[in-house]
């Protein structure tokens, strides 16, 4: 699928790291370093301007490798970036770590995944049909 992108940051596009990889990497388009204490969440722009294909969205995810060794997540995760959305790419990040977080310039810091998706149109009715789970959710499987 063709993206139409404006890179208005001093690094390259992202790129897939692997053949398979569903995600790319975005990367921070900032200044200086900023440091993120504990709890504190700010949003960090890419510099990345598109215009995702109708029917498509981007979803943005945090790096597994920050959220495990760091405590660095985004905070809406997945974000969502409407088809018809042109502005700036931003991600919201979080540090749920203890201690402060440095995010440096250049720094990958979350991924894109763009998917399909449909609209829906609801159907107001009265009942629902009947599963074999019914109205079982939030742990209702056990542990």
């Amino acid at each position: 699928m063709k993206v139409q992108v404006i890179n208005k940051s001093e690094y390259a596009l992202p790129e897939y790291k692997t053949e398979d990889a569903a995600g790319l990497d975005l990367i921070a388009n900032i200044p200086s370093a900023i440091r993120l204490q504990s709890l504190e969440r700010q949003l960090i722009p890419t510099g990345l301007f598109m215009a995702l294909p109708k029917g498509t969205e981007g979803q943005v995810r945090p790096r597994s490798g920050l959220a495990l060794k760091h405590g660095l997540t985004v905070l809406n995760a997945p974000g969502t970036i409407d088809a018809d959305y042109r502005g700036e790419v931003k991600v919201l990040l979080i540090n749920l770590s203890k201690e402060d977080i440095v995010i440096n310039p250049g720094e990958r810091i979350a991924q894109l995944v763009v998917t399909t998706f449909k609209q829906i149109a609801w159907q107001e009715v009265e009942s629902l049909d009947e599963t074999i789970r019914g109205e079982g959710g939030y742990g209702h499987t056990g542990k």
